[in-house]
Formats: structure tokens, C-alpha cells, sequence
């Protein structure tokens, strides 16, 4: 009886332990939800601290919701936020599309025609949207996928019912393509990745905003950026940038949503970007630094109408 009877005790002492213990769990839910932390590392002393300081700085106080990707082979420098958090494309997928035509043109060992470079200028240098649906169309799913599947671009989700713009994308993936795009390696020859630098080299300047802000005049730079409004999430603003001289290498993805303008967004990614600028490549003698401009533009992509 005694043994049955302290065997109840415990059972009772162990209920009521664990129903204290219930508030102190609840208490911590909230921090392990915590706002994530921009997160780097690099082979140059006291890059990475400062690199974390000052872009985390430069997001303080600024709403909506923003995933960074920073590499730079040459200091073996990377930093992150929110990298594997999925984001509507918008017409940053232009790069991919290129990519994709390349890659396919390349396996079938052939050049672009005079149609497709011309529907490829147009969409990366003036973000044309015309250009980007007929080179979708022509591509299709199976050789997009393909591509993807070679890039290891394995997060990636084309846009449903030619929606492009509708494409999931995350900092991870967009890294990936722009490090293909810019060192040598067996998905895209060094023709093609020449080819896509020079178009992203000569977007029209009122698309030249983003990830360009403070680029140092000693770096040659490459772009694409993206738009677009829905009803949840508000205004998503991208911009993707390959930047190489003056002994760096580095490429910057920047995805955002939740933001309430358009330009608010813009604003967002250019303080990250002259953050990342300003510690990468010191100003020297003669060094000046770009100022996008006040009035930045880009396509609206084409989405279906609730969501």
C-alpha cells in the first residue's frame, strides 16, 4: 500500500512539475522566433565583423521582410540573411531565362539566332516583358527545369501558367547563378557567361538602381532587378549585381517584401548595398561612387489577379 501510495505522490509531484515548467516553455517560444541575424564569414581579418555591424545597421528601423546574399571569392568573404526564405521572382528570373537559352543553345551546339539575341537584349538591358514570354514560351518547362536541375538551382519553382514573374527564388539559389555566371564551370561556357555579363552591364540607367548604390568607379558592374505589387506581401523588391576590378570578385543578391512602396524597397536594398561597397572596396584616391537614380524604374510583370 505504502510503495502504491508514494508511487501516486511522485506521479502527482511529476504533473506538477511539469505544469510548472509549461509557462517557462511558453515564455520561450518567442525568442526562439526571434528576427534572424545576418550571419558572415571571411578569410580577411575583421572583414566579417564589420560587414555584419554595418549591414545590419543599415536594416535598423527599416520594415518589411529582406534576404541577403553577399560572396566575394576574392577575401573568401560570404554573408546571409534569410537565404532559403522563398520569394515571388518578379523579373530578376530574366537572368535565369538567359541562362536557360544558352545552356540549351549550347548542348544542341548552336549559336543564338538573330531573333533570340535580339528578344534576349531587350530583356535583360530594358527588362522587356514581351521579350520574356516569348523566350519562356519557346523554352518551355523541361528545358527550364533541366537548367535548373544543372545549376543545382534545386529551390527555384518556375512561375505557373506563364507567370514567370510568379517563380520562387530564394538568396541561395540566385547566388548559385550568379557565381556561374562568373567564374568558369561546365554549365555555361565562358562564351555565354561573357554574353550575359555584357547585357547586364548595359541596362538603361533608370534600371540601374539596387545593389549598384556605392559601387566603387574601380568595379565593372553588371544588374537585374525586379518588381512587383500583389495584395499580400505588398510590394516585392529585388536586385541582383556582379561586381569585379580592383582585386575583388563579388557577387550581392537582394530580396524584399512587405514593403509598402516601391521606392521604400529601392531605398532598403541600396543602404544594404552601400554598406556592403563601403567595406569591401574602401574608397581610395580618384574613387568616386555611383548614385543611382532618384527615379528608378523597372517592368511590371504580369500576375494573376487576387493574391
Amino acid at each position: 500500500m505504502t510503495h502504491r501510495t508514494s508511487g501516486r505522490a511522485g506521479a502527482l509531484a511529476a504533473a506538477l512539475s511539469a505544469a510548472l515548467l509549461i509557462p517557462t516553455v511558453a515564455a520561450a517560444t518567442p525568442a526562439a522566433a526571434a528576427t534572424p541575424t545576418v550571419t558572415c564569414t571571411s578569410a580577411k581579418a575583421g572583414l566579417a565583423a564589420k560587414l555584419k555591424k554595418d549591414i545590419t545597421a543599415a536594416l535598423t528601423n527599416r520594415k518589411g521582410t529582406v534576404a541577403i546574399g553577399l560572396y566575394d571569392r576574392s577575401t573568401k568573404t560570404t554573408c546571409t540573411l534569410r537565404a532559403t526564405s522563398a520569394y515571388d521572382s518578379a523579373s530578376t528570373v530574366k537572368v535565369t531565362v538567359l541562362a536557360t537559352l544558352l545552356w540549351d543553345a549550347k548542348k544542341h551546339n548552336r549559336y543564338l539566332t538573330s531573333t533570340e539575341q535580339s528578344l534576349a537584349k531587350a530583356m535583360i538591358t530594358q527588362s522587356d516583358n514581351n521579350a520574356t514570354s516569348k523566350l519562356w514560351k519557346q523554352l518551355g518547362m523541361t528545358k527550364i527545369k533541366g537548367f535548373l536541375s544543372a545549376a543545382g538551382m534545386t529551390k527555384t519553382v518556375p512561375g505557373a501558367n506563364g507567370y514567370w514573374g510568379l517563380t520562387q527564388e530564394n538568396v541561395t539559389d540566385e547566388q548559385k547563378l550568379l557565381k556561374l555566371v562568373t567564374a568558369k564551370n561546365s554549365v555555361l561556357s565562358d562564351n555565354a557567361r561573357a554574353y550575359i555579363l555584357k547585357l547586364m552591364g548595359q541596362v538603361v540607367s533608370s534600371q540601374r538602381w539596387g545593389t549598384p548604390a556605392g559601387a566603387p568607379s574601380s568595379v565593372a558592374v553588371h544588374v537585374k532587378n525586379g518588381w512587383l505589387q500583389r495584395s499580400t506581401h505588398g510590394w516585392r523588391v529585388h536586385s541582383l549585381g556582379t561586381f569585379n576590378g580592383a582585386g575583388r570578385d563579388y557577387m550581392i543578391t537582394v530580396l524584399t517584401q512587405d514593403n509598402s512602396t516601391m521606392s521604400y524597397g529601392v531605398t532598403t536594398i541600396q543602404n544594404v548595398a552601400k554598406a556592403i561597397h563601403k567595406d569591401l572596396v574602401p574608397t581610395t584616391a580618384g574613387v568616386t561612387r555611383y548614385t543611382p537614380t532618384s527615379r528608378p524604374a523597372e517592368a511590371f510583370v504580369a500576375v494573376p489577379p487576387r493574391g
